[in-house]
């Protein structure tokens, strides 16, 4: 799938520690306030578990879903095991309910071609590191 969303999409870029997610934090309410439904990919490179050991969804997973949905009358999550190759960025785009949505907001993707800050601390600069825009 090589088909993005026809969003307005920004992305936050830098190294961990760098501060994004704080970032992200204060803009989301300021973003809200105008009325703009925002959602926001942050892609992890690292392994994580949004479920609890010893939950029912945790226990089917273990077992062998190969895909999970775990619903409530407040939210929902669909959490996937992709152990043989990692999602596509436009994929995951297009995971996204966009009729419900005027902005996708991504914190991440660094080495991706997308618009997005980068931000660099002078003491953490990497020479090597070239954003890519």
């Amino acid at each position: 799938m090589n088909n993005r969303p026809n969003l307005p999409l920004l992305g936050f870029a830098a190294f961990s520690g760098t501060g994004k997610t704080t970032l992200l934090e204060a803009l989301l309410p300021l973003i809200r306030n105008h009325g703009i439904r925002v959602a926001v990919l942050k892609h992890a490179h690292h392994d994580f578990d949004v479920d609890q050991p010893g939950k029912d969804s945790y226990r089917l997973r273990k077992a062998g879903a190969d895909q999970m949905l775990l619903a409530s009358g407040n939210r929902h999550v669909l959490m996937t095991e992709t152990p043989e190759e990692e999602a596509s960025f436009e994929y995951l785009l297009n995971m996204f309910d966009h009729s419900k949505l005027d902005l996708i907001l991504v914190e991440g993707c660094k080495n991706l071609s997308f618009p997005k800050s980068n931000f660099i601390e002078k003491k953490s600069v990497n020479p090597g590191y070239t954003p890519m825009t």
